[in-house]
């Protein structure tokens, strides 16, 4: 399961953007560190395609797509030695496969903190270049002691590394440097925080929701891509996190808030990661799977359980809007809507699948 690790100066609404995400109860006081803490939990992804999939098949069971949620507790500013992060807390953000900073952007008297999410941005780089200037500064040391058998991918990343650890010495965080995308690659051995994937949260007040693209424009402009940036407002969505599924809709559509900052955070953490979505569906369980973009037939058969990419034969294929229209499989194979997919088919995001298999 992908984890989503969130990450924010004190009173950045970081705690209440996991209990929105999650449902949880994470402690949000309106002072600095009420997270002393990592807090993990899951947030688990309404999606209307599944559901749809799931009365037309009547099935007792729904699963969502799933992923972890860690909240971090809140970066301090430190001087100039990269200390804002504890190793503790260093060893739960290595841990995860993208990145949340959350920004703020809200004025509130009763919770210390500045307004200025480009600030806060530039605070939270800065101590992520420091931990990751120090941890390559240790590996490339560690590196030079000989070893009798090297890890290749080791080896790899340790090549690429002394051009890393200039760019950190430079102040530039690797996701925003000129390394491409197969150089940060060669670097994932070595755990540093500025090649994950990232996603901006720019926390906003109720009061600001009619100008939430405003708060978004110059950051995302000036990241160029080297990030997902989405303005929520996380008070809000805690509060609504709460409510029943028909509330917490009504609650969305009176506000303006669409599908609700779950949905959004998801499919910007899946954009940047990479993933994709595919889905059983039958009487007993209607489920979404998530699954590397690009992958093929066999290894999202695996995804399901090893056993089917093992003796993978063929997949049953079709598109989830295209089966709700037949209403069934069984009228779906009549009309000749049902694919019967080999070892090299791409599956596609929305794609319905039935593995054939034999072990």
């Amino acid at each position: 399961m992908d984890r989503l690790g969130l990450v924010g100066l004190p009173n950045s609404g970081k705690s209440a953007l996991f209990n929105a995400l999650t449902g949880g109860d994470a402690l949000v006081a309106p002072h600095p560190f009420s997270t002393t803490e990592t807090e993990i939990g899951i947030a688990q992804v309404p999606d209307a395609r599944l559901d749809a999939l799931a009365k037309m098949s009547e099935s007792r069971k729904v699963v969502r797509a799933a992923f972890e949620v860690v909240d971090i507790a809140g970066v301090q500013k430190s001087s100039d030695k990269g200390d804002a992060f504890s190793s503790r807390f260093l060893a739960g953000l290595r841990e995860v496969e993208a990145l949340c900073l959350v920004l703020r952007a809200f004025e509130d008297e009763a919770a210390p903190g500045e307004a200025d999410p480009a600030g806060a941005l530039s605070n939270i780089e800065l101590e992520l270049v420091l931990a990751d200037a120090s941890s390559l500064e240790a590996q490339l040391e560690r590196s030079g002691k000989k070893r009798a058998n090297p890890d290749p991918a080791q080896q790899q990343a340790l090549e690429v590394a002394p051009k890393a650890l200039e760019l950190l010495h430079e102040g530039t965080p690797l996701y925003r440097s000129p390394l491409g995308t197969e150089e940060r690659e060669l670097l994932r051995p070595l755990f540093l925080l500025t090649t994950k994937p990232l996603v901006i949260v720019v926390n906003i007040g109720e009061e600001q929701l009619g100008a939430a693209d405003e708060h978004v424009a110059g950051l995302a402009a000036d990241l160029g891509g080297a990030a997902e940036v989405l303005a929520v407002s996380v008070q809000l969505e805690a509060e609504a996190a709460r409510l029943e599924p028909d509330e917490r809709q009504e609650m969305f559509e009176g506000l303006g808030l669409g599908e609700g900052a779950l949905v959004r955070v998801a499919a910007a953490a899946w954009r940047i990661l990479g993933r994709q979505t595919f889905f059983t569906t039958g009487d007993k369980e209607s489920r979404a799977w998530m699954f590397r973009a690009g992958a093929k037939a066999p290894e999202c058969a695996g995804v399901i359980h090893s056993d089917l990419q093992r003796g993978f034969i063929k997949a049953d294929v079709i598109a989830w809007d295209e089966l709700l229209e037949a209403g069934s499989f069984t009228a779906a194979r009549a009309k000749g809507k049902v694919r019967l997919e080999g070892k090299d088919y791409v599956v596609q995001d929305g794609d319905v699948l039935e593995i054939r298999f034999n072990v």
